[in-house]
């Protein structure tokens, strides 16, 4: 029971969503770099084929771009039909698209409920829902498929932050994937959800520029995540 082969993901094929940019592009990259056959979907077309024209570089594994606004259920079942025309198994599923929404409490708008539970939760289900035959397809009983749904800490803690709607997205998704879990398990599926801390991505700019100090302040380890953790 080698680390080689214990978490060999070579020729396995996987869908990153949200995998073009932040924690998603880490993730392909991870895989990629391992031999995996990855799909990235996100809404930015270009940024896309961006990536997997850099992740196709590093050889080894192979990257495939499959563009979709998942705010909008006709792309995601698009993308689902896409990809089931590809491939006949997908091993693992990575949850990562989200989107949050920082504005003070006296003026937090129902938009913000309504885009970021629907990205950061609903999506989930409804992207889950609709490839679960593919996961089915690729699990063994000792190789089962993998849903992996990226949560935040912040569906964990109270933040400082004014996130009303991602904290309550995220502590939704936590609780969704142990729902999930228990259901899924019965078709030779895991669901686990990463609560993942701060890092460096395009959602977070904003937010590490304005409060950054505050942020690492409050980490053990004096930074925020890096493409290695």
């Amino acid at each position: 029971m080698d680390a080689a082969s214990l978490f060999n993901v070579k020729d396995k094929v996987v869908l990153v969503t949200g995998g073009a940019k932040g924690i998603g592009r880490m993730i392909s990259e991870g895989f990629v770099a391992n031999g995996a056959k990855v799909y990235i979907s996100s809404r930015d077309a270009a940024a896309c084929e961006s990536a997997c024209k850099e992740l196709n570089a590093l050889g080894k594994g192979t990257a495939h771009a499959i563009p979709a606004d998942f705010y909008k259920l006709e792309d995601c079942k698009r993308m689902v039909e896409e990809l089931s025309k590809r491939e006949k198994k997908l091993h693992v599923l990575v949850n990562n698209s989200g989107s949050n929404w920082g504005a003070p409490y006296d003026e937090f708008p129902d938009a913000a409920w309504t885009r970021v539970l629907t990205l950061n939760l609903t999506r989930v289900f409804t992207i889950t829902q609709a490839l679960t035959p593919l996961l089915t397809a690729a699990s063994s009983p000792l190789d089962p498929a993998r849903v992996i749904n990226i949560g935040s800490v912040d569906g964990l803690r109270v933040p400082n932050l004014e996130t009303f709607s991602y904290s309550a997205s995220k502590a939704g998704l936590h609780q969704l994937s142990r729902v999930l879990a228990n259901h899924l398990g019965k078709r030779g599926i895991t669901s686990n959800a990463l609560a993942c801390g701060p890092f460096e991505s395009k959602m977070m700019k904003a937010t590490l520029e304005s409060f950054g100090e505050a942020i690492v302040a409050g980490i053990p380890l004096g930074r925020i995540g890096s493409p290695l953790d």
